[in-house]
């Protein structure tokens, strides 16, 4: 079952970037506060703050989904809604990176998408083995 060796270590890596990510959105949103104290903006910052604590969340729970679920194959189906949701959201960051001023970057949105992609593919491969 290639898809579920898919699935259960790009869960595990997604869980890993997941936590990672959980962690730097809370320090983000403390130089947010500290920001919005010294008097800036904070509107769009904020904005991408929660995008990227929902995106953290969304990654972790992915990650967590998979691993649990990468040998049950009826559980497939779950996967590959996560997997989208994770690559969803990655795009939309992006996106928000441009409507901020900021650069668009091909690498920074490919390597966002390696990993979600090729859990959406171990799903889609156990989706597949099913019948």
């Amino acid at each position: 079952m290639q898809g579920s060796k898919f699935l259960k270590v790009t869960g595990i890596l997604m869980i890993i970037f997941g936590a990672i990510a959980l962690i730097l959105s809370i320090i983000a949103f403390a130089g947010i506060g500290l920001l919005a104290a010294m008097g800036a903006s904070s509107s769009l910052l904020t904005v991408s703050c929660i995008l990227m604590l929902v995106g953290a969340i969304a990654e972790l729970v992915a990650g967590i989904i998979g691993v649990k679920n990468w040998n049950k194959l009826e559980k497939a189906g779950t996967c590959i809604v996560w997997g989208v949701i994770v690559i969803a959201l990655c795009v939309v960051s992006n996106i928000l990176t441009v409507v901020g001023g900021g650069e668009f970057s091909v690498v920074n949105l490919l390597t966002g998408l390696v990993i979600p992609v090729l859990y959406l593919i171990g799903g889609i491969q156990n989706k597949k083995a099913i019948g």
